[in-house]
């Protein structure tokens, strides 16, 4: 979860929303990996998740199942939002969580 985090976090250093958007590669790549921060999310075991309650297990899920079944209509203002908002939040709470797993 935290390479997939660091990815996206690298994909969109720099931009603004709409540099982002404009930018195909990196803006498919940076869906991706919030795909799969949440597909490995929902594989962390429970006894792992109770280390971490602040982290946001069911949204990271969620979020997950929103992007892969959303097709043709993802909201880019939640995306970038999650992005900039949550993103380095979650960043954190991984490292902490690896730090005491």
């Amino acid at each position: 979860m935290l390479g997939f985090c660091e990815r996206a976090l690298a994909y969109t250093a720099g931009l603004d929303q709409e540099a982002w958007i404009a930018d195909r590669m990196r803006y498919d790549a940076t869906l991706r990996n919030l795909e799969l921060i949440g597909e490995a999310a929902s594989r962390v075991p429970q006894s792992v998740r109770d280390l971490a309650p602040q982290l946001p297990w069911r949204q990271l899920v969620a979020t997950r199942n929103r992007l892969i079944h959303a097709y043709l209509g993802i909201d880019d203002d939640i995306v970038w939002s999650i992005i900039t908002a949550d993103l380095p939040d979650l960043r954190i709470g991984l490292l902490d969580l690896l730090a005491r797993a």
